[in-house]
């Protein structure tokens, strides 16, 4: 079975609901039409039950009218537009006296609604209200008045009105619905513009996006997450593209190397020293090359899913001094002067292999660009309800228009100007990846020929 078109169902459950609605509007129209036709005519009923009591006079056990001739000479002896039927019985329902407008014609007497309730009955195939009254002499029944009205009119009225209600009824449905649809087409034509524009997007042509409602509605809202949705995946290709091109570059170079010293070392033979000087300056560039790919590889891993925390009850005073002591070769070689504060032991609740890496690298980023006989400043302390971790050195520094591209892969600042200082600028993109995931504020502040300053947030809530 062929299904509805979004446009057809919002038209269809628009139609079931307005169909619920209009049906009960129109049966209390019924109603409240019934109840006041049928109202009208038992208080009519209830006026001619008044005025023939008054006019009735009892003798002994038995009644007869004051005026009897007076009374048939009056309106019921011809058929009114509303003719009223007027019986006596006496106490074992013979009839006494009929209004001449019954002829031969007589009111049933209905045991079931004997006393003082009106009711719908039959006279000569005709519907009537009908109500019968006691007549009472000391407590004694001796007999009752029956009165009936004709309800041909009210039916007929009702009739009319069932009819017109019945045929109006699908007809407003239909109706509706056309125009429900066409309303519904207007209010659904953003989303043929997010197909079009769905359609014309490919890999290469990621640039398109939704014409944005004038209506901010729900549309609206999906049009301008959609949109951002295509802002996000465009950034996120042109960085995959980017991170594979900086990443061929950065592999091709140290076996662009390698591959031309060994070229240049087998052309001739050469002395034993030579030898191992080129093979150790193939190792170097290797080690370098195995440096890159391990970085790659972690922020590939980091990057491409949810890593999974091992969180464990953290020294930080131990992890920093420990990462320190890791570079001593490079601290001796460049006289660099380190020194530590801290005010106290200080714990974290945290994932210690990340963490640490976190630290090795910016400990590791410090000591490299750093001068000779430079200074390296390690603080931990209490700030504002946070444990602040402030790494500094007096190394080159950064330009400041250069801060906000430090996280960038591959991003390193005017390294052209310091050849000397090796690196494959992932080092601060695994960082500000890691403390994204570890929960950890980082900022850096920095002058150039002036140093750096890292700070590092670990929040109240994680500490134990």
């Amino acid at each position: 079975m062929q299904q509805l078109s979004f446009k057809n169902r919002i038209a269809s459950n628009y139609i079931v609901t307005t169909a619920l609605l209009i049906f009960v509007v129109f049966f209390i129209i019924y109603s409240i039409v019934k109840f006041s036709v049928y109202s009208h005519v038992n208080n009519d009923i209830t006026s001619e039950v008044d005025k023939h009591l008054n006019e009735i006079v009892i003798v002994g056990d038995s009644f007869h009218l004051i005026h009897e001739e007076e009374w048939k000479e009056r309106e019921h002896n011809t058929l009114d537009v509303n003719p009223v039927f007027i019986q006596f019985v006496d106490h074992n329902r013979n009839v006494i006296e009929k209004s001449p407008n019954l002829k031969k014609s007589t009111l049933i007497f209905d045991k079931e609604n004997a006393e003082n309730k009106l009711f719908d009955t039959k006279l000569a195939n005709n519907a009537i209200r009908q109500i019968q009254v006691p007549i009472y002499q000391k407590n004694k029944r001796i007999g009752y008045i029956m009165i009936a009205m004709s309800l041909e009119d009210a039916t007929m009225v009702l009739n009319n009105l069932s009819e017109v209600l019945i045929i109006a009824y699908p007809v407003i449905l239909i109706l509706l619905f056309f125009i429900a649809r066409f309303f519904a087409g207007k209010s659904i034509k953003p989303i043929s513009s997010i197909i079009t524009t769905s359609n014309i997007i490919t890999k290469d042509n990621l640039s398109s996006r939704i014409p944005l409602p004038q209506n901010r509605d729900e549309l609206f809202v999906l049009s301008q997450t959609i949109n951002n949705l295509l802002n996000r995946i465009e950034t996120a290709v042109e960085r995959e593209k980017q991170f594979t091109s900086d990443a061929s570059h950065e592999l091709r170079t140290p076996l662009t190397v390698i591959k031309g010293t060994l070229e240049v070392l087998i052309r001739k033979p050469r002395e034993h020293a030579e030898y191992e000087e080129k093979i150790n300056f193939c190792v170097t560039e290797v080690n370098r090359l195995n440096h890159l790919v391990d970085q790659l590889l972690l922020l590939a891993r980091f990057e491409n899913q949810k890593q999974t925390l091992k969180t464990e009850k953290v020294y930080l005073n131990a992890l920093f001094l420990d990462t320190i002591a890791r570079y001593s070769t490079v601290i001796q070689s460049k006289k660099i002067t380190v020194s530590t504060e801290f005010d106290q032991d200080y714990y974290l609740e945290t994932d210690n292999y990340l963490f640490s890496i976190v630290i090795n690298n910016l400990i590791s980023n410090a000591l490299k660009y750093s001068n000779q006989n430079g200074n390296l400043e390690v603080t931990i302390k209490t700030m504002d309800s946070k444990i602040e971790c402030q790494i500094t050195d007096s190394g080159i520094g950064i330009p400041a228009e250069d801060l906000e591209k430090i996280f960038n892969q591959f991003y390193r600042s005017k390294s052209t100007n310091h050849p000397e200082i090796k690196g494959t600028g992932l080092g601060l993109s695994i960082v500000k990846r890691l403390c994204s995931l570890l929960n950890i504020e980082i900022a850096i502040s920095s002058k150039e020929n002036n140093g750096t300053t890292v700070i590092l947030s670990l929040f109240e809530a994680d500490l134990k």
